[in-house]
């Protein structure tokens, strides 16, 4: 018997939840979330989740599973996720559905990570403490004098990914771009398909869905993380945007601009990741 997970990826706002719960009910099989925020228990409004129509019309996994204040890596979702996709072929799934937009979670599934070394806590806090003392551009200076490689691909405003690169190449002493993608080889097939719209319709998507979450309470959402504003979950756009707003750093308005035009930004980054990639099969909706 034939096992294939159909992996469902695309940029932010493009419309993968409706397409995955689609798919998801032609194969007769749930959806494995693959969104490295809409794993958070507490992040709703802000990370877009499945509403309760789309919950009901199928089963998820790792949608608000895991709290805010666990540290949960990509390392983390390949053992869990695989662990799943192979309970859920061993009921007798043959195509299981997987969707999200977490470039570093599909290819920790798909092609499984290095083995990188464990975390250090207190160098981890250190860094943490340099980046509110300095500001992330200090850290970026440092990790392009020890990992230029790393420096040139990595989001230099993800300050969460700055630090951890930073943090392996302290603990290892070896620069982050050594630890080469895993190349594991997953005992069922893997089919790859990309949905992508023309860039001013996904644009026009983005700032609407942004202007949704506001009407929604994204506010309130973010008031109610106030305690939890430093952890490396919250380090997201849309709610550092709504923390400096919060900080009176500027009005609501200017929080909503800077939201969508940091949400489109991050959409253009995914679509560059992902057009290397000659094994997707790409549909224009």
């Amino acid at each position: 018997m034939s096992r294939r997970l159909v992996v469902i990826l695309g940029p932010t706002a493009v419309g993968k939840t409706d397409f995955s719960v689609q798919k998801a009910l032609e194969y007769g099989s749930p959806v494995i979330s693959c969104d490295s925020r809409q794993i958070y228990k507490e992040m709703t409004i802000g990370t877009a989740v499945p509403d309760r129509e789309q919950l009901e019309a199928v089963k998820h996994y790792f949608i608000q599973t895991v709290p805010v204040t666990q540290t949960y890596t990509a390392g983390d979702y390949e053992n869990d996720a695989i662990s799943l996709i192979n309970r859920l072929f061993d009921e007798g799934h043959e195509t299981l559905v997987m969707t999200g937009g977490s470039m570093f979670y599909i290819d920790a599934v798909c092609e499984g990570l290095d083995d990188l070394p464990d975390g250090d806590p207190e160098l981890r806090a250190s860094l943490w403490e340099r980046l509110r003392a300095e500001g992330v551009g200090s850290l970026v200076e440092e990790l392009k004098s020890r990992d230029p490689e790393t420096y040139s691909r990595i989001d230099k405003e993800n300050s969460q990914r700055v630090i951890r690169a930073l943090e392996v190449c302290l603990v290892s002493g070896r620069p982050l771009s050594s630890f080469s993608s895993g190349g594991k080889k997953r005992d069922f097939e893997i089919e790859k398909i990309g949905l992508s719209r023309p860039r001013e319709e996904l644009y026009s998507r983005i700032n609407q869905r942004v202007l949704d979450m506001i009407r929604l309470g994204l506010e309130e959402e973010v008031r109610s993380l106030l305690p939890y504003r430093d952890l490396q979950a919250l380090q997201t756009v849309g709610y550092k945007e709504m923390f400096d707003y919060l900080d009176g750093k500027y009005p609501l308005e200017e929080a909503v601009r800077l939201i969508q035009r940091n949400t489109r930004h991050y959409a253009k980054k995914q679509m560059t990741w992902w057009r290397r990639d000659d094994s997707i099969n790409w549909i224009d909706l």
